[in-house]
């Protein structure tokens, strides 16, 4: 029986030597912010006072609607259930998004070949990624961008382009309506290597719902460069005040070119399932499907019996429609408490985000900000600054922009509305204590 001799080891280096690194990790965990220190990093519970109130990250405090987590109950005793689902998704989950949707769709939709459900509908967006980018292809994004866009778009050999949306907030009372897109300066960005464009409406973290005009605008641009379009809906079951939500896959020529990303964890208050489903023609879904079943084979059975309840029966229990007013409620208390302060707000029409103007927050030069915080915009400051002295976090938004395009969201913090009704009003009466740091 043969050994590796002492001397080989020493050879390729001394034992002493430090070790903790001696395997190169590859090199696309530089791009997209992957190594960075995040801001669910520093904004994180464990940082901030025990008290706290979270309005920073968007998850709930509240349960799920108890009709689908029994759903969920029996999944959980029976067998099928309980074992591998197809990779495109359970056939009840599937017939269920057809029925629940084909009507906004204004088409019918097949369940074999025009619909896949994901493992939450950031892994569905990864698979298109996967699907469909070369390397070098440029994906277009809106900034503020949903902070996992970029990673997996980088992930997958892609180049980010963006293109800001201009906050046009100098009125009294601005909307998240007011964010504008500069339709020469989104031509501008596209190139001969532009291959994807993704549309976020209603928007995360603006809460800007997309007008018809801009979509049909969008839609022009990607059929004359002939762009795949991901269309992120998945907060199209928070449109408030009577906007319209456009789907986009549903205007002229553009269903050919669009993969429309759902999720049950904004559709019933259930994040972490991890449940989302893919709508598009077979030309897309079908490449995705691929790549879906050889990054996660299948997603979880269980709960995907638990959403097929959920949109099996939303209709008759007028779900959908009551949500909305539940959480146009909290929109309301939360915002409540900024006008009484005086302060100016993005007024949110869709998704449950708003992003408040801090820019007349002063905090002391001297104030001790930890080392994570130190070198970034004033909106980290900011945010910071609020959490500890006042006790509500929030998220600064500077963090969804690039580089360059970063100084337009630093006068901004990302509230989140996703609480009970009371909690919102316990944080509104701490957010009143910023008045004596106001100028």
């Amino acid at each position: 029986m043969s050994s590796i001799s002492p001397t080989l080891i020493q050879s390729k280096g001394n034992l002493s030597d430090d070790r903790s690194n001696i395997i190169p990790f590859s090199s696309r965990l530089h791009g997209g912010r992957a190594l960075a220190l995040d801001v669910w990093s520093i904004y994180n519970a464990v940082n901030l006072p025990a008290d706290c109130i979270n309005l920073g990250q968007g998850y709930m405090n509240f349960p799920p609607p108890k009709w689908v987590t029994d759903a969920g109950d029996e999944a959980l005793k029976s067998i099928l259930p309980n074992h591998y689902s197809h990779p495109k998704g359970r056939i009840r989950l599937r017939n269920a998004i057809k029925n629940f949707y084909q009507n906004s769709f204004n088409r019918e939709l097949d369940v074999e070949t025009e619909i896949i459900v994901t493992s939450g509908a950031n892994q569905g967006q990864y698979s298109v990624f996967t699907a469909f980018l070369e390397h070098g292809d440029e994906v277009i994004m809106f900034e503020p961008f949903f902070d996992q866009y970029l990673p997996s778009v980088t992930f997958n050999g892609g180049t980010p382009v963006y293109v800001p949306l201009h906050p046009h907030t100098d009125g009294p009372k601005p909307s998240s309506g007011d964010w504008k897109i500069d339709f020469d300066e989104l031509r501008r960005s596209i190139t001969p290597k532009a291959k994807m464009i993704i549309i976020n409406t209603p928007h995360n973290p603006v809460g800007k719902v997309f007008t018809r005009e801009e979509l049909e605008n969008i839609a022009l641009l990607a059929e004359e460069f002939n762009l795949l379009v991901m269309a992120d809906e998945v907060y199209d079951c928070l449109v408030f005040d009577g906007k319209e939500h456009v789907r986009f896959a549903t205007l002229p020529g553009m269903w050919d070119r669009t993969v429309t990303v759902l999720s049950a964890g904004k559709a019933f208050a259930a994040t972490g399932w991890r449940v989302g489903w893919l709508i598009g023609p077979p030309s897309i879904i079908g490449p995705t499907l691929a790549a879906c079943t050889r990054i996660v084979f299948c997603s979880n059975s269980p709960l995907q019996e638990a959403a097929a309840a959920g949109l099996e029966q939303a209709a008759q229990r007028g779900f959908f429609e009551n949500q909305v007013k539940e959480y146009q409620e909290r929109r309301d208390v939360l915002i409540s408490t900024f006008d009484q302060l005086g302060l100016k707000y993005s007024h949110p029409e869709g998704s449950y985000f708003v992003l408040l103007d801090i820019s007349r927050v002063n905090f002391p030069k001297d104030y001790p900000f930890p080392p994570t915080i130190q070198g970034r915009g004033r909106d980290f400051k900011a945010c910071w600054f609020i959490a500890l002295e006042i006790g509500v976090s929030s998220i600064p938004v500077s963090e969804f922009y690039c580089d360059d395009h970063r100084g337009i969201g630093e006068n901004f913090a990302r509230f989140a509305f996703c609480k009970d009704v009371e909690t919102l009003r316990q944080a509104g009466e701490r957010l009143k204590g910023l008045a004596k740091y106001l100028v």
